[in-house]
């Protein structure tokens, strides 16, 4: 939460000319309600079992050839249904970091912003405790990226050269490639 998921997809996205998805998103529209009430009502199985599925589908599109970015919750990765799903793909995947105390204040602006109460913002240490966790999962990403004070545009920029991608998109601008 707070490493900016969505707005370094975005960014990613229109750097390379591809679709951006965020997998909430389409878990949502898949229900037909919001996540915080998959969460509420039905529990986090029901959630972690609609995140897989919407996972499944958005792998199957992007192998039918349509080229996305696709930002998982915070929480996906460490399910390890969804890392053996992510694996079995062969897609690359990303871990944006920062320090925690940033992600904190991220999340908190974003909270006070929408004016959205999330359970996990009420205790720095029950965050860090989360963070900490997670990480060992987050780790095993094929790339990490520090976004620390930095924008979008310019992670979005280094994913891009990291893996690669910049030839593959200047080559599509062409013509020359799909």
């Amino acid at each position: 939460m707070g490493a900016g998921k969505s707005s370094v997809g975005r960014a990613l996205g229109q750097r390379l000319n591809w679709l951006f998805e965020d997998l909430d998103d389409r878990i949502e529209q898949r229900e037909g309600r919001r996540v915080a009430e998959i969460f509420r009502d039905s529990g986090e199985p029901a959630f972690r079992r609609a995140e897989h599925l919407a996972l499944q589908q958005a792998l199957e599109q992007a192998r039918g050839g349509v080229s996305k970015i696709i930002a998982l919750g915070g929480g996906a990765f460490a399910q390890q249904t969804i890392a053996d799903l992510l694996e079995a793909s062969g897609v690359p995947t990303v871990f944006l970091d920062a320090p925690v105390e940033e992600l904190w204040r991220r999340c908190r602006q974003q909270a006070a912003e929408t004016k959205t109460e999330r359970p996990l913002l009420k205790d720095i240490d029950q965050f860090r405790q989360l963070y900490d966790s997670r990480r060992q999962s987050y780790l095993k990403a094929s790339l990490r990226i520090q976004t620390g004070s930095r924008t979008a545009d310019a992670i979005a920029a280094e994913i891009a050269e990291k893996l690669g991608l910049e030839s593959i998109a200047l080559r599509t601008e062409l013509g020359e490639a799909e």
